[in-house]
C-alpha cells in the first residue's frame, strides 16, 4: 500500500499530477480543485489510496488525511466507485459532506456530476453513522480549544454546530465570532 507520496511535481493536468519521488514518477488522480493548487517544479505531499483493479493499479491523491478517509468511506457506498468518490470529495469538501449527511440533505450530492438521486440518497443513508465517528476527533479538538478559552461545553458545541468554514481554523474563527457576539449581546 502506498499511503503517501512527497516529491517534485513534474506534470499537472486537470485530473492528475505526476509526482517524482526518488527518480520514479507516480501518476496520481486528483480532484480538479487540487490540481489547480499544484504547479510544475513545486514540492507536494499527497495522501494516497491505491485502487487495484483487474486491469490497472491507480493512485488517488488528497491534500490531507481527512479527505482520504472520506474518499474511502464514499467508496463503501453501493454504486460509488473511486472516480465518483474523488468527484464528491473534490467538489463538495469534507465539512459540507459531513453537514449534508448530518442533515440528510442529498441535494448536495446530486450537484456532483455522475451522482444521481438514488446514489445521492444512498450516500446520506450509508454515511449517517460512519461520518460522526470519523470526524469526532476533529470536533473534540475544536471543543477542547474553546473550553481552554473559558467557554462552557454547551456553548462551545452550539457555536461549532453553527460555525461555517472549510477548514478547522475557519470553523474555530467562526465559532469564536459567534461566541463573542452572543456575549456582547447579553451585556
Amino acid at each position: 500500500m502506498i499511503a503517501s507520496l512527497t516529491g517534485s511535481v513534474t506534470a499537472v493536468t486537470l485530473s492528475s499530477v505526476v509526482l517524482e519521488v526518488s527518480g520514479v514518477g507516480y501518476l496520481v488522480s486528483v480532484a480538479p480543485r487540487h490540481a489547480l493548487e499544484l504547479s510544475v517544479g513545486s514540492e507536494a505531499k499527497l495522501y494516497t489510496a491505491l485502487v487495484v483493479r483487474e486491469d490497472a493499479f491507480q493512485l488517488f491523491g488528497f491534500s490531507d488525511q481527512r479527505e482520504l478517509e472520506l474518499f474511502d468511506l464514499l467508496r463503501s457506498v453501493t454504486g460509488v466507485g473511486p472516480k465518483s468518490a474523488l468527484s464528491v470529495v473534490g467538489s463538495v469538501g469534507p465539512d459540507e459532506i459531513a453537514n449534508a449527511v448530518a442533515h440528510e440533505d442529498d441535494a448536495v450530492f446530486r450537484r456532483v456530476s455522475g451522482i444521481g438521486p438514488k446514489t445521492a440518497k444512498l450516500i446520506t443513508v450509508t454515511l449517517a453513522g460512519k461520518l460522526q465517528a470519523t470526524f469526532s476527533a476533529v470536533g473534540a479538538d475544536l471543543v477542547s480549544a474553546l473550553l481552554g478559552l473559558g467557554f462552557t461545553d454547551a456553548s462551545a458545541r452550539e457555536a461549532l454546530r453553527a460555525a461555517v468554514g472549510e477548514s478547522d481554523a475557519e470553523k474555530l474563527r467562526s465559532a469564536l465570532a459567534l461566541l463573542a457576539s452572543s456575549k456582547s449581546g447579553h451585556k
